[in-house]
């Protein structure tokens, strides 16, 4: 087993075990839909195992980001089917990150009337508007017990949507401060009902998410995606005992689903808590050593040598590289990333990297 060698990730094979790490890349408009430089962008990097999409919403309420792709239309659906279809041209695997941005947006970006989350409580700061404008995070909507039921519906049928555009599969985004994030931690979930006040509580919901779609789907196409004590958007894990607890009554109650893969997004893959996580899920485990760190050949290499992840997911540098895994492969240089085209809106940053030559 290497770096190098395939694997089968749920119902699919994959040629490798490097994965595309989801990441914000704002480039389908206003409406939302992906359109051919998306296509071109997956389509570049199938030789990636397996690409996971940027977090795609799956109602308008919540939308994250100006230039976020949903899945919620037909257009929308109708976008990712070709996008879909270019990658599997190319002999690509692709999973569609479906993300509720819970809190983390405005009723400026959404067009809806409010925003949501486990409790009333607002992200300290700013989020930025299509025209460039800042506004402050408002104070969130908390949704009502019975209106989780909607909530969950969502993630069910953009499941559905996305596998019938031919899809590969769907992660459950449940981390970097999102809504399934936010039920989480004690930090943005003050909540009194069974959804709420204790580790098993707080895990309760996401749980049931990752079931419902399950049961819509097939579990060989579902993955997660967890960031435990990463400390974003407000969302605090600082308690190193409820951290733990809480992620382990998720991958309590994740095990028996059979999962595609957890991939857990944390700064020290090799750790204690990641590993024990790994051991208590019992499948197909991806690690990401996060945003501060960018995960290079050496260590990507390290990670399946030394069993420590069944795949690694990488960020910035398939930003910049198409062709990461030939890269990595013959030990050739890389290109860096010009990081102020990162977010859009256009080719530029995008689909313009050059690929090596020969």
């Amino acid at each position: 087993m290497s770096l190098f060698s395939p694997t089968t990730v749920g119902d699919v094979d994959v040629r490798n075990r490097v994965s595309l790490a989801p990441m914000t890349r704002l480039r389908s408009g206003a409406d939302g839909v992906p359109g051919p430089i998306v296509a071109k962008y997956y389509a570049q990097r199938a030789g990636i195992g397996l690409l996971v999409t940027e977090g795609v919403y799956p109602s308008a309420e919540s939308r994250a980001y100006p230039g976020q792709p949903g899945i919620v239309t037909d257009a929308q659906a109708a976008g990712w089917a070709k996008v879909a279809d270019a990658v599997h041209a190319e002999g690509g695997t692709i999973f569609m990150q479906l993300m509720n941005g819970g809190r983390v947006t405005h009723p400026l970006i959404t067009g809806t009337d409010r925003i949501v989350a486990p409790s009333a409580i607002a992200i300290e700061g700013d989020t930025r508007l299509a025209d460039g404008t800042k506004v402050a995070y408002p104070v969130p909507h908390a949704l009502e017990t019975d209106e989780l039921a909607t909530v969950r519906d969502e993630f069910v049928a953009a499941a559905r949507r996305a596998v019938d555009a031919g899809i590969d599969g769907v992660e459950l985004h449940s981390a970097n401060g999102y809504l399934l994030h936010e039920f989480l931690s004690p930090a943005s979930n003050q909540r009194t009902d069974e959804y709420g006040g204790s580790p098993e509580a707080r895990a309760r919901f996401v749980i049931e998410v990752a079931r419902a779609v399950v049961a819509e789907v097939g579990a060989g196409r579902v993955g997660i995606r967890i960031s435990p004590a990463h400390n974003i958007q407000d969302v605090w894990e600082k308690d190193d005992a409820e951290t733990r607890a809480t992620y382990e009554a998720l991958v309590a109650g994740l095990a028996p689903l059979g999962l595609a893969y957890v991939s857990v997004l944390h700064s020290d893959p090799a750790g204690e808590l990641v590993q024990d996580l790994r051991r208590a899920f019992g499948g197909t485990f991806i690690v990401n050593s996060g945003f501060s760190l960018v995960t290079t050949r050496d260590e990507a290499i390290a990670a399946i040598d030394d069993d420590i992840a069944d795949l690694v997911a990488v960020g910035r540098p398939a930003i910049a590289n198409p062709d990461l895994v030939t890269r990595w492969e013959r030990g050739a240089d890389e290109n860096e990333v010009h990081q102020p085209s990162v977010y859009g809106p256009d080719e530029r940053g995008y689909t313009d990297y050059p690929f090596l030559e020969g």
